[in-house]
């Protein structure tokens, strides 16, 4: 080791002290700071410094009409109800693309990936039209069982739960694959049944990663245009989202008016942001992880 570290130049590690592949810790903390700095928090403060341009009246007219409260209820319903879908379906399309060899695996797992390649818009127009009156899917919907999709919430729900899928199935997998299967079988061994066993042993070990998944893909779907807005049929009081209305802001400049929506929806994906990674934290602590 001694020969390595001379033939290296660098110098050995005081006894004791944590050996770090990587030196200049406090150089880059500095780095990251900056970057985080330069990315993220610029961008966000000019949000909140042009909505402190309105008077408190003035902003809480702009965040409280009518109209842009029923956007925020669709957006947010609407997200919550794609994200919660994509919990229970994204968990079982990665236990089976872990727990389980069959045909054409490995297309099934890149084909997760597709709504993060594809672009926003091209899947709208795609969704749209498969679920229109005249699509493939929409003609059966809406023909046969009387089901409207195209231009209605029920079109945001899936366009929601379209995008979201690929942050529960890879938050949920390396997990599934990290588990430890002896815990299983000594459970089926003592006696245990299958669902006495997932939810005892699998789904603790789980929980924390769904909750992950679930918190990624509300918080992307709440932010979620493209896909949504030839869908949606952008109709005020009934199909319009949070986004577009606040393109429709800036569209007629009032710039000061779309900030402060965006301050709304920002306050509310971080306050659901940090309830997720408490409940993360609890459930840490309940399954005696660190």
């Amino acid at each position: 080791m001694s020969a390595v570290l001379a033939a290296s130049g660098a110098a050995p590690a005081a006894k004791g002290a944590p050996y770090r592949v990587m030196p200049g810790f406090r150089l880059s903390l500095g780095f990251t700071i900056f970057y985080l700095t330069l990315i993220v928090l610029i961008p966000l403060s000019a949000v909140f410094l042009k909505t402190f341009t309105l008077t408190w009246d003035a902003f809480w007219a702009a965040v409280t009409s009518a109209r842009v409260i029923a956007s925020y209820k669709l957006t947010f319903g609407a997200s919550l109800i794609g994200a919660s879908i994509n919990v229970v379906f994204g968990g079982i399309v990665a236990w089976v693309l872990v727990r389980y060899e069959f045909p054409g695996k490995r297309i099934v797992d890149a084909l997760v990936d597709l709504p993060f390649a594809l672009p926003t818009a091209v899947a709208g127009i795609t969704l749209t039209a498969l679920y229109s009156a005249n699509g493939w899917f929409g003609r059966f919907l809406e023909g046969t069982l009387g089901i409207k999709v195209a231009f209605t919430p029920l079109g945001i729900v899936i366009a929601l739960t379209f995008i979201g899928l690929p942050f529960v199935v890879r938050t949920v997998q390396p997990v599934l694959e990290d588990a430890e299967r002896e815990l299983e079988e000594a459970a089926a061994s003592l006696g245990a049944n299958a669902f006495q066993t997932f939810s005892r042993v699998v789904f603790p070990t789980i929980l924390p990663s769904l909750m992950t998944g679930f918190a990624l893909a509300f918080a992307r779907a709440t932010g979620e245009y493209g896909s949504v807005i030839f869908i949606a049929g952008n109709m005020p009081m009934v199909s319009e989202i949070t986004p577009l209305f606040i393109i429709t802001k800036l569209e007629q400049y009032d710039y000061a008016g779309a900030t402060a929506i965006a301050v709304v929806m920002l306050v509310a994906s971080f306050l659901m942001l940090l309830s997720i990674n408490l409940l993360q934290a609890w459930a840490r602590g309940k399954s005696g992880k660190k």
